[in-house]
C-alpha cells in the first residue's frame, strides 16, 4: 500500500554523524562514500547489537543510521532515540523480505532479483521503500555449489552502486528520502527458514537436493542416514 511522504521538518539539524551498521569489511569502503561529500561527518561503525545500543545512547539532533547488510535487528527504542528515519540497504528486491532472500530467490528459480532501500521500523523489512532495483538472475554455473556466490556478489555490486548514488543526500541533508509508491510483497523469511533448506535428507529427490546445492552453496548441511536397526 502507497505510503504517503514523512513531513519535512524545517528546523531538522544538519546531519553531523553517521552510525553506520554492517561488516568491518563494508565499513570503511562505506565511510569513505560518505565523507566523500561531508569530509567532517563522524561515523561510528558498528557490528553487533551492544555496538548500536552504545552509539545510539549518545545520538544527537544532527544523528542518522544508516544498515547495510546486517543482520543485526534494530530495535524500536533504538529508533526512538534518533531524530529522523533510518534507513535500511536490504540485499533482495521488495518481493524478498526477511533473511537470506538470495537463497531463496535460487531454490524457488526466479529469474529477477534485486536490492531495497527502505526506512526502519521495528518490525523487520516493512518500512517504506525509497529505491529499488531489479536485475538478471545469474543463469546456472558448471559447479551449482558456487551459485549463491555469484549471485551475493551481483547483489553487494548494485547495493554498493545505490549506496554511492544516495550517498550526497544520507552524509548532508537532514531532509528524508521520498518514498516510492512500492510496497513490500511476499513471505517474510527467518534465519530457521533458510536453516531448514539448507539441509539435504537421505529422502530427497536429486532434483530438490541439487536445488538445495544451487541456493545454499558453502552453507548446505547434509544429514548422514542412521542405522536405526543397529550400530
Amino acid at each position: 500500500m502507497p505510503v504517503k511522504d514523512r513531513p519535512v521538518d524545517r528546523h531538522a539539524r544538519a546531519i553531523s554523524r553517521i552510525i553506520l551498521l554492517t561488516g568491518v569489511v563494508e565499513a570503511p569502503v562505506l565511510s569513505d562514500m560518505l565523507r566523500l561529500h561531508n569530509p567532517a561527518l563522524g561515523i561510528a561503525a558498528v557490528a553487533t547489537a551492544a555496538g548500536l545500543a552504545e552509539a545510539c545512547a549518545s545520538a544527537t539532533a544532527g544523528t542518522r543510521l544508516l544498515s547495510f547488510c546486517s543482520a543485526v535487528i534494530v530495535p524500536g527504542d533504538r529508533l526512538a532515540a534518533l531524530p529522523g528515519p533510518s534507513y535500511n540497504f536490504h540485499p533482495g528486491p521488495p518481493e524478498r523480505p526477511g533473511r537470506y532472500p538470495s537463497a531463496f530467490a535460487l531454490h524457488e528459480g526466479d529469474k529477477r532479483f534485486g536490492i531495497t532501500v527502505h526506512e526502519i521500523l521495528a518490525s523487520v523489512d516493512s518500512g517504506p521503500i525509497v529505491a529499488a532495483e531489479w536485475f538478471e538472475v545469474p543463469a546456472p554455473s558448471l559447479r551449482p555449489e558456487k551459485d549463491l556466490e555469484a549471485l551475493d556478489h551481483l547483489t553487494l555490486m548494485h547495493l554498493l552502486a545505490s549506496f554511492r548514488r544516495l550517498a550526497p543526500h544520507l552524509a548532508l541533508k537532514p531532509e528524508p528520502l521520498r518514498r516510492l509508491l512500492i510496497g513490500w510483497q511476499g513471505r517474510k523469511t527467518t534465519k530457521a527458514d533458510c536453516d531448514a533448506l539448507c539441509t539435504i535428507t537421505p529422502k530427497m529427490s536429486a532434483d530438490e537436493g541439487a536445488r538445495r546445492r544451487s541456493a545454499c552453496g558453502p552453507h548446505l548441511l547434509q544429514q548422514i542416514p542412521t542405522n536405526e536397526g543397529g550400530v
